[in-house]
């Protein structure tokens, strides 16, 4: 009886020490003092709770806002999503996107930047009149466009920062100045036309068809992510923070992967896939991993959450504010090129507050905050395609403009009551 006791005893003690061994796959337990996240639904579950619980739903609002879009508009007009209307739509959001992704570094110190659209058509309108009207070479004419947008965007910063001025009242003379600067470039006629078949003209204009170019181009990108979310994984791992399972990562990946490919797919039965939406998401990941992966992406997040906390914690405050300004002034001239390549001209559309208010909006139903600390450079890519595919679907069904500023007015009231709302349970836990 002894022995079959002990025996008993000794498959318990086994099987005890079994079960605290599978303790380590649980996404529930510990494991050598640090959680495991992602190894079980039932803790994707509890996370999901746990975010909209606490109003941080991310981008998933914009998601389900752009699907519900893509649904209505498809069941009015079957055109919708034909691979003719989607590539149009893939160029026209760039240079508002463009723009859209300056303005979410300024949101994310809390505050914003009234003179981005001017400066997109003082771009614009600069490169034309230097390289139509005084033959300046169109490389050289670009460059001295973008350090311009990035100078202007600069001034209001170091205003703004040193001399303390609200940022709103600087970016509002901005906006008046910078667009009377460019309508006096326009000249009389308001408009400068140039080449067709130049450098600026061809960044929405050319495409890539070869199948073995944009397959490889999605396979890459894909490659990248998953390359990055593993050394990722690897570093949290080695340092004792918390990392994400492998099986979440390859899922991840696939679904990237079946964004991307269907996306090349789509494209490729029209015209191929678009130069400028190249560039537009080389921007969105570069800026991203700028914000998430660099110290200086840490401060900028830091002083929208709290001006004092960063200046205690060491971060350069002044430095901070004046790049921010800095980083969308110049991406304000970049898409004011997107722009005036998409017309073949230089005019004073981007200068007439459309694209303002658009680019703001863009950044804000993307997922942005208005408060400031909480966003990504992806929610203009989110939020463009809202505005662009509302305007698309729109003009396809022939309803007239004052409609769709109304939906896109909603819209944007929408994603501002659900930032209020988040920042709300923020704030009753102590976490604002």
């Amino acid at each position: 009886m002894a022995v079959r006791w002990r025996g008993r005893w000794g498959r318990r003690e086994r099987g005890t020490r079994a079960r605290a061994e599978g303790r380590r796959h649980d996404g529930h337990r510990r494991h050598d003092g640090h959680r495991w996240y992602g190894e079980r639904p039932r803790a994707y579950a509890h996370a999901v709770r746990r975010r909209v619980h606490e109003g941080e739903l991310g981008p998933a609002p914009a998601l389900l806002a752009l699907a519900v879009t893509w649904i209505v508009f498809q069941s009015l007009n079957e055109n919708f999503l034909s691979p003719r209307n989607l590539s149009v739509l893939s160029v026209e959001i760039v240079g508002t996107g463009m723009v859209a992704v300056g303005v979410v570094f300024v949101l994310l110190i809390g505050e914003i930047d009234l003179s981005v659209g001017s400066l997109a058509g003082l771009s614009g309108a600069l490169f034309a009149a230097l390289n139509v009207n005084h033959g300046m070479p169109e490389g050289l004419a670009v460059l001295v466009a973008v350090l311009c947008g990035a100078a202007a965007g600069a001034l209001h910063g170091f205003v703004f920062t040193k001399i303390g001025v609200p940022a709103f009242v600087v970016t509002l003379a901005g906006l008046l100045a910078w667009n009377g600067l460019m309508l006096y470039l326009l000249g009389p006629e308001s408009s400068i036309s140039f080449s067709d078949d130049g450098l600026v003209a061809e960044l929405t204009s050319r495409s890539f068809g070869a199948a073995g170019v944009t397959y490889g181009l999605a396979a890459l990108g894909t490659a990248a992510y998953l390359l990055l979310c593993h050394r990722d994984r690897r570093r949290r791992s080695a340092a004792g923070m918390p990392y994400r399972a492998v099986g979440g990562i390859w899922v991840r990946a696939a679904l990237l992967a079946v964004v991307s490919f269907a996306t090349v797919y789509v494209l490729s039965r029209f015209e191929g896939l678009p130069l400028a939406l190249l560039i537009f998401l080389g921007v969105i990941v570069a800026s991203d991993l700028l914000l998430r992966r660099t110290v200086y992406g840490r401060q900028v997040l830091a002083l929208g959450s709290g001006v004092e906390a960063a200046r205690r914690s060491g971060v350069d405050v002044a430095r901070v504010r004046i790049s921010v300004f800095l980083v969308s002034g110049t991406l304000a001239a970049v898409g004011g090129l997107f722009v005036a390549s998409r017309l073949t001209s230089a005019t004073q559309v981007p200068g007439s507050g459309m694209l303002l208010i658009n680019a703001i909006a863009a950044a804000v139903i993307g997922g942005t905050s208005l408060f400031g600390g909480r966003g990504s450079t992806w929610s203009a890519l989110l939020g463009v395609l809202i505005i662009q595919s509302i305007a698309s679907g729109m003009a396809l069904l022939g309803v007239q403009p004052a409609v769709q500023f109304m939906i896109t007015g909603g819209v944007l009231l929408v994603a501002v009551v659900f930032d209020s709302l988040a920042r709300r349970a923020a704030e009753s836990r102590g976490r604002a």
